[in-house]
């Protein structure tokens, strides 16, 4: 192989190199002329802890149906798992009791999809993040990246899968709503485009500033996230993080992401030249 193939053949790889960084991240927005995001709204001040939100994501998912009356699970903080993609839990506040409904947030330029070196975790134009099993490869990086700590993987399947809340996207292309919204009783899930869900928000802290704390999680949380809390307490006394700050997790990596390529370009050249350099060194010696 000669130089100018050499050359040549560094100079495709930095390409497809470009070109695959360029379509993991192109998942992580809208593009031109692309609808709004949509989200859902939690007021956590009419939630009851009824669990039927609960009950009915598992229903629509084919995952096994808790019992709300028997289970005695709010007497004991949960996480999400591979099995349940949305748990509600009870905390014990300066204002008394709080329920919380917790699930994927669907970020707006989410963490998890950023990481996924083969597009398997996906931010649809619609907004949901949504995972394709046939595209993964199990490295789960969208684990290690998502500061929720949201997808699950089944570890002990034979076939394993990286579980979590989609927003019931598959009911949303139906033109349903999601099933946790259709099926709370208390209203306390609003489901709509993210500009109507903080225009709602926005109008009941200042119909009712005393109910409520005067922020909205997840407007800027992370860069900002489709689902939306209102809470009458504190965020930290209810199980969120208020560490994250308004910058987006992919822009935490971006310079790493955009020096991979040049490492690619840069680095087979400085081989080449360190061996043509040596075989030359070489042949005067001889």
């Amino acid at each position: 192989m000669d130089r100018r193939e050499f050359l040549g053949l560094a100079g495709a790889a930095t390409a497809l190199a470009a070109t695959g960084t360029a379509a993991a991240s192109g998942s992580t927005g809208t593009s031109a002329g692309a609808p709004e995001f949509v989200g859902i709204l939690v007021d956590t001040t009419r939630c009851i802890g009824c669990r039927q939100c609960e009950v009915a994501c598992a229903e629509a998912h084919g995952l096994p149906v808790p019992d709300p009356r028997t289970d005695e699970a709010l007497a004991e903080h949960r996480d999400t798992t591979t099995t349940q993609w949305t748990v509600v839990n009870r905390f014990d506040t300066d204002r008394g009791e709080v329920f919380v409904k917790k699930q994927c947030m669907h970020c707006g330029q989410p963490a998890c999809a950023a990481a996924c070196p083969t597009n398997a975790m996906e931010k649809t134009h619609e907004g949901p993040i949504i995972w394709h099993g046939d595209r993964c490869m199990g490295c789960r990086y969208c684990m290690v990246a998502c500061p929720f700590d949201i997808p699950k993987f089944e570890y002990m399947s034979p076939n394993p899968r990286i579980q979590k809340c989609i927003m019931c996207h598959d009911r949303l292309q139906e033109g349903k709503l999601p099933a946790c919204v259709e099926a709370c009783p208390m209203d306390a899930l609003t489901f709509g485009t993210k500009r109507e869900l903080m225009e709602e928000a926005r109008t009941r802290i200042y119909n009712h500033p005393d109910d409520y704390v005067h922020h909205i999680y997840g407007e800027f949380e992370a860069g900002g996230t489709d689902w939306l809390y209102l809470a009458a307490v504190p965020f930290d006394q209810i199980g969120f993080r208020t560490d994250l700050g308004s910058d987006t997790y992919p822009d935490y990596t971006r310079e790493f992401l955009y020096a991979v390529p040049l490492v690619f370009l840069g680095f087979p050249p400085l081989l080449y030249g360190l061996s043509e350099l040596t075989r030359r060194r070489e042949g005067g010696e001889e």
